[in-house]
């Protein structure tokens, strides 16, 4: 009996934290997203290229947030309640920095969700195991006071991203290509 229990623990342990990239996500994704995701590193670039030509205050905060080397993810502790920011870049406006939000990270058993608690812009979405340094987060985006939709409800609402820890209590999404306002939207996390 013991063995059995043994077991079983083992089993819902490897099961938690990140949900496992066994294809499924690949199957989850809509082609527009699939296509923003094989497009991520030029986005970015153009993006932060275009981000630069801001304020200098904010360049210098967005500089020191990506300037911090990639940890592991798969051992990451998630679950939690954070402090979240979002960073727009490469926009009409060339870089905005929101203020601090508050964004929870729970575990249902299947991996983490994240959901943003706070603020007019909101997301509320999945992570799924995308090697050492990054995890996918797929995502639904909405407006304080209305329910979310699930992620492939269409791409007025879908969102996805790259998920990177920098810190032991730092972490962050980037976005390519949102929907509105910039190339680039980049939430950050704090304890």
């Amino acid at each position: 009996m013991a063995f059995r229990t043994l077991m079983l623990a083992a089993v819902l342990t490897a099961s938690a934290g990140f949900a496992h990239a066994d294809g499924a996500v690949q199957k989850l994704m809509t082609p527009a997203d699939k296509a923003r995701l094989e497009k991520y590193d030029d986005t970015r670039k153009e993006a932060l290229q275009g981000a630069r030509t801001g304020a200098p205050a904010d360049v210098a905060v967005l500089d020191g947030m990506l300037a911090k080397p990639l940890l592991s993810v798969p051992d990451f502790d998630m679950a939690g309640n954070w402090q979240c920011r979002t960073i727009k870049a490469g926009g009409d406006v060339p870089l905005v920095i929101y203020g601090w939000f508050k964004c929870k990270v729970s575990d249902d058993g299947s991996g983490w969700q994240l959901e943003k608690l706070s603020g007019s812009q909101r997301t509320k979405g999945r992570f799924y195991d995308d090697g050492e340094k990054r995890s996918i987060y797929l995502g639904s985006g909405f407006i304080a006071g209305d329910k979310p939709k699930a992620y492939g409800d269409g791409p007025e609402t879908d969102q996805i991203g790259y998920a990177f820890r920098s810190g032991p209590a730092e972490w962050r999404i980037e976005f390519p290509s949102p929907r509105y306002e910039s190339k680039l939207d980049v939430i950050e996390f704090r304890r």
